[in-house]
């Protein structure tokens, strides 16, 4: 029986969208209601949640509401993929050793919101892209696959970025299919 993924996004979901046009996924969860991820989901006819922490008593009660709509659709593995809040106990417990996440950076360099600037500012002559297993940590989690990108010596920013998310669009679906 194949196995039945999850994503969860918080903004644009440029890799949901790869997932999506490589693997069935039951379904795309963002913890914003105006996430653009949510419409690449419409157009992709990809069932899609959202709901927002602010709207439940506290962060246990939220991630509940997270564990039960993963159990409603019998989810086996879970993607986060530009989800930018801390997965926390309640979730941790109930999916550990079933949650990924892609990093855009290598781990265990440059962990947190901002791995691109974050190693930009730093004048790296390399970055790269980490998929990791979820723990309890900010990117702490052990390590599945990593892929290095260069910094060019005509880099902007901006392209640097652009390399960055190309290699993580790559990355990501092979991971999967290795795990699925």
């Amino acid at each position: 029986m194949a196995k039945k993924i999850a994503v969860f996004a918080s903004g644009n979901g440029s890799n949901f969208q790869v997932i999506a046009e490589a693997f069935p996924v039951a379904f795309v969860f963002s913890d914003h209601r105006d996430a653009y991820v949510l419409k690449r989901a419409q157009v992709l006819d990809v069932k899609a949640y959202a709901f927002e922490l602010k709207e439940f008593a506290n962060k246990a009660a939220y991630e509940q509401a997270i564990v039960e709509l993963l159990e409603q659709h019998q989810i086996d593995l879970v993607c986060l993929a530009g989800y930018m809040k801390i997965v926390g106990p309640t979730l941790l417990a109930a999916y550990e050793g079933r949650m990924i996440n892609i990093h855009p950076a290598y781990l265990p360099d440059f962990p947190g919101a901002h791995g691109i600037e974050d190693a930009w500012e730093a004048g790296v002559d390399q970055s790269g892209v980490t998929v990791h297993w979820v723990d309890s940590g900010v990117d702490t989690g052990q390590i599945i696959a990593q892929v290095r990108v260069p910094r060019l010596a005509d880099d902007t920013i901006e392209s640097f970025e652009a390399r960055i998310h190309e290699a993580e669009y790559q990355l990501y679906p092979k991971v999967i299919k290795d795990l699925l």
